[in-house]
């Protein structure tokens, strides 16, 4: 039976398939997701912080229709699923990019998807902080931009670094959706030689690989958020 399977045509063209295309489509799947979360980190992560610090009783009050504004854009992002998203933003992404297909394009998809989900993972981390810390540091002078700079930033890195992470995840999953408009990397070709020209086997090597991707992410990000948790170092 194993012998008619590594015989058989189907098992050449998957070996030929995964040869050619994989090495390409593993790195295209990796600088995606890594250039896409760490452009939304820069935008979700002073979000998140504005939206944690600027209520009424925050250390840097906003105006109530500013903190509203951001955060009704935010949740109205975060509502539209990233499938209709991607076919939403066709037309910006052709204003950025210059096309709306190809590995480079997934990445404003991308991006806009997941910077409010990293804005709230950002706000959540930073209301964690024990607003001891953060009294100690108004008694001592600091200013807000110091307090958010100093204290709330630093203290929160092990759970930022825990939901960035999560967030990396993500979008890793994202990524692999982007192949159905033509983004490139293992979606795409899950996508093409899976469901289009039923070589199942091709598309079953495309998931495993992910899932090791995802396996490879969790563990340094959990390595380093640990690292990073002074509770853990002082035990």
């Amino acid at each position: 039976m194993f012998a008619e399977f590594f015989a058989s045509k189907e098992f050449a063209d998957a070996m030929t398939i995964l040869q050619n295309e994989f090495p390409l489509a593993i790195w295209e799947t990796f600088y995606v997701t890594i250039v896409s979360t760490a452009i939304a980190i820069l935008i979700g992560l002073p979000l998140g912080v504005l939206l944690a610090v600027g209520g009424k009783d925050g250390i840097l009050p906003l105006p109530r229709w500013l903190l509203t504004l951001l955060d009704v854009l935010i949740n109205l992002l975060r509502s539209v699923p990233f499938l209709i998203l991607m076919i939403m933003v066709i037309p910006l992404t052709r204003l950025i990019v210059g096309t709306p297909v190809g590995t480079v394009a997934s990445i404003v998809p991308l991006v806009i998807a997941a910077f409010p989900f990293i804005a709230r993972l950002a706000e959540s981390c930073i209301r964690e902080v024990n607003p001891g810390v953060i009294e100690a540091a108004q008694s001592m002078g600091a200013s807000p931009l110091q307090i958010i700079v100093k204290v709330l930033i630093p203290e929160s890195v092990p759970s930022l670094l825990s939901n960035a992470t999560i967030a990396l995840t993500t979008i890793l999953g994202y990524s692999a959706m982007s192949g159905i408009i033509g983004g490139g990397g293992l979606g795409k070709i899950a996508i093409d030689y899976g469901y289009y020209r039923y070589k199942y086997l091709v598309m079953y090597v495309a998931v495993i690989l992910l899932i090791l991707l995802v396996q490879l992410f969790q563990s340094v990000g959990t390595k380093l958020a640990a690292k990073c948790d002074k509770r853990l170092k002082n035990r």
